[in-house]
């Protein structure tokens, strides 16, 4: 494109753009829309972020490169609209990194049904130009015959994209009773239930190394909690003898034993290390966690393994430690084995908004804390408002922040009720 055309683009979509109202930032659809992206960000001022389409393997990895606030309201740039798919893949991960959408700026609207469908997924798009002009300006300007745009005009009328089906729920926008009735996994109706009657969506990370120490914590903040999550190998003077009375504390105080054991091994390998050994987990612990590095049989080996028929499995998606080598990619393929195990996996371990369209799922997220944003050992926290608003989070996993306060019970509370309200914010906006 000649450099005089860019700059008459640029300000084509700049006098456009003012008709926007509360444009923060600019992301141009890759790739062919960041040179435009660009010539406009120059020209106007406004900041711009760059979507790629997959996430590096080195460096950040993050999806979404630029400096730009949750909350901050991005405008789309592209260059030509069919059916409008890839404004909203775009629009999909700037939402999953907190930025607003709303509009859309296009060259040419094809006119094949893109504007409808971007509409019904709460996009407006803003056409410099239809097909049709252009095909009128061309015939005004000689370029073209009369046959040529009747031949054009056909062709559009016998060639609409079908409408792309807008999801029908949003899980963040659902209550956790009507969530129960869709759960297939019994551990997690079980835990939205809980979640309801209770009004806590607090998980304490109890990551103890004393046994009593546990036991007098869990008894302590039973009343707040919903699960109660454990890392059972780093505690000094196990026995047996501790799961008993744990279990008696849960029951009475009606909330989950989680064992986050992250799971990844060969299949006879995790089916051992879930019911053997001198933890037995399966005999207690009614949540787990695994990775999906293994494939099915890390799933298959817990589904069969003998123990208690009340099962639920969170699988590991997305980590809140800096540094960690989780791709998009891989991310996306953990999500699909979600669909193949329903009636084993009750949750997602995730940092972002992610399934959205299946409710019966719940996103469990790690590293809630209400003063500090990182721990010496590359551990990430947010905030309990923004982990439920903006990151997705049904269930907020808290540790230090109660283990180590002075006052656990009033550290608690204090969590179960900034969970709890940010809840409710965010089902009735």
């Amino acid at each position: 494109m000649h450099k005089f055309q860019k700059k008459t683009l640029a300000n084509l979509l700049v006098e456009t753009i003012k008709g926007v109202k509360g444009v923060d930032i600019l992301c141009g659809v890759p790739y062919t829309a960041l040179p435009i992206a660009t010539a406009v960000s120059l020209q106007t001022g406004l900041p711009m972020v760059m979507r790629r389409k997959e996430a590096k393997d080195y460096g950040t990895k993050k999806l979404i490169e630029g400096v730009f606030n949750a909350g901050d309201q991005c405008l789309i740039i592209e260059d030509v609209v069919t059916s409008g798919s890839s404004i909203l893949e775009t629009v999909k991960d700037l939402q999953n990194e907190g930025l607003k959408c709303s509009d859309a700026i296009v060259l040419l609207n094809r006119e094949q049904g893109g504007a409808g469908i971007l509409q019904k997924n709460g996009i407006k798009m803003h056409a410099l130009l239809t097909l049709s002009q252009l095909m009128d300006y061309l015939f005004k300007a000689n370029c073209i015959d009369v046959q040529v745009v009747e031949k054009v005009k056909q062709y559009l009328a016998e060639n609409q994209v079908p409408s792309i089906p807008t999801p029908t729920v949003d899980r963040r926008k659902l209550s956790f009773l009507d969530r129960a009735q869709l759960a297939q996994n019994p551990v997690a109706k079980r835990l939205f239930e809980i979640m309801a009657s209770k009004q806590t969506t607090l998980c304490l990370a109890a990551d103890l190394t004393d046994a009593t120490e546990i036991l007098n914590l869990a008894e302590k903040v039973g009343p707040y909690i919903c699960a109660l999550k454990t890392h059972i190998d780093i505690v000094d003077d196990f026995s047996i003898n501790l799961i008993d009375p744990l279990k008696e504390i849960a029951n009475r105080h009606n909330f989950i034993l989680f064992e986050d054991r992250k799971f990844a091994d060969i299949g006879n390998t995790v089916q051992l290390q879930y019911s053997k050994g001198l933890y037995k987990i399966s005999s207690w612990a009614s949540l787990v966690t695994a990775h999906s590095v293994f494939g099915k049989g890390v799933l298959d080996a817990i589904q069969g393994a003998p123990g208690s028929e009340e099962k639920g499995v969170f699988l590991l998606a997305e980590a809140s430690a800096t540094g960690s080598l989780i791709t998009d990619a891989y991310t996306k393929s953990t999500l699909k084995l979600t669909a193949e195990y329903p009636k084993l996996i009750a949750g997602v371990v995730c940092q972002n908004p992610l399934f959205l369209d299946n409710p019966a799922l719940i996103q469990l997220t790690p590293g809630v804390k209400i003063a500090q944003t990182s721990d010496h050992l590359g551990q990430q926290y947010n905030s309990p408002e923004s982990v439920v608003t903006e990151k997705g989070a049904d269930i907020a996993v808290v540790g230090r922040g109660i283990t180590e306060a002075t006052d656990p019970v009033a550290a608690a509370k204090r969590y179960q009720t900034l969970l709890w309200d940010a809840y409710l914010s965010r089902i009735n906006p």
